[in-house]
């Protein structure tokens, strides 16, 4: 690559913040301009504060991205999740959807055509866009890529232990599904435990109580092995742009149990790969780790087509190369 200079703006406390910072550990010359979220509530005062001055390409989200837009700087937009969906209001609060439908839709437009190339990461996320926006302009997908080499299998089986171990990872929100935990939980058999993180922020606590159990704030470095100590992931959520911890539960060899909903098609092949349970469910998601628990050849068949499939197709060198091959195309 060339010398040059990428600046990426964006909010922190986010699997969108983690994915950048990601890049920008792969991508010379690609900088991450951290702002704390609550910014976001003055939005015509990031520029002052978060500096792009320099850039030759700006790389940064659909929902601020207007604001940090520089008539002489390619500005290049990446949709992780599409929040202006109507169907999320339901889970939303009504603060949030006066925002989604008023200025955050604004700017999202303003950004789609002031930018210069549109990016998602899925394929679902893409055909919202331009569903939900009108816009006929191409969306490029770039899926989200692990590092397999960081993440990968327990390398001793832990198919023996009778305690079954079901991991929630994420923010406790309700577009997350972290509401329905407890009602999933008393619905498992006694042998089984929910663990969850507190996630990437504080918003809300649930009672830790048999069988659901906080092992609090994890660290991104110590994610790995706490994957490895895991039997399935589960993921009960009602919208994902592309989940950073299915393709890390997969990576580490875990079957998923998880919503048919949005993108999670396109990461879980169902019955190869985990299950697809229908949103708030909670019968059928118990009922699916209940039959997980049963089977230690079923949970080791369905986390080693996992893995395959990420080494297929979600791998982090996959995306920085392709990320790479986007920038050299608009900046050589």
């Amino acid at each position: 690559m060339g010398p040059r200079r990428i600046i990426s703006p964006m909010a922190m406390g986010s699997g969108a913040y983690v994915l950048h910072k990601t890049v920008e550990a792969h991508i010379c010359d690609y900088q991450v301009r951290g702002y704390h979220r609550y910014l976001t509530l003055f939005p015509f005062i990031l520029p002052a504060l978060v500096s792009v001055q320099g850039a030759r390409l700006i790389h940064s989200t659909p929902d601020y991205g207007i604001f940090f837009y520089r008539k002489s700087v390619p500005l290049v937009l990446t949709f992780h999740n599409y929040v202006l969906d109507g169907s999320m209001r339901i889970y939303n609060s009504l603060l949030q959807n006066i925002h989604y439908a008023t200025d955050l839709r604004l700017w999202t437009m303003l950004a789609l055509r002031k930018c210069h190339t549109i990016t998602a990461v899925s394929h679902f996320t893409a055909q919202q866009v331009q569903k939900d926006l009108g816009t006929t302009r191409p969306i490029r997908v770039i899926y989200n890529g692990v590092d397999v080499e960081r993440f990968y299998p327990a390398p001793s089986s832990t198919c023996s232990r009778k305690e079954i171990r079901v991991f929630f990872s994420g923010n406790l929100t309700r577009r997350k599904g972290a509401h329905w935990l407890p009602s999933i939980a008393k619905r498992l058999r006694k042998n089984i435990r929910i663990l969850h993180t507190q996630g990437l922020r504080t918003c809300s606590v649930l009672r830790s109580e048999p069988p659901l159990r906080c092992i609090g704030s994890v660290p991104f470095n110590d994610m790995p092995a706490l994957y490895q100590q895991m039997d399935i992931l589960l993921m009960p959520t009602v919208r994902e742009g592309l989940s950073l911890a299915v393709l890390e539960a997969m990576a580490c060899g875990l079957p998923i149990v998880a919503s048919r909903c949005s993108s999670l098609p396109e990461q879980i092949d169902e019955g190869k790969g985990g299950f697809l349970c229908p949103v708030g469910d909670a019968d059928a998601f118990a009922e699916k780790i209940n039959i997980l628990a049963e089977s230690p050849k079923l949970r080791r068949d369905m986390g080693e087509y996992n893995r395959a499939k990420v080494e297929k197709i979600f791998t982090l060198k996959r995306m920085i190369s392709e990320y790479e091959e986007l920038f050299e195309s608009i900046i050589p």
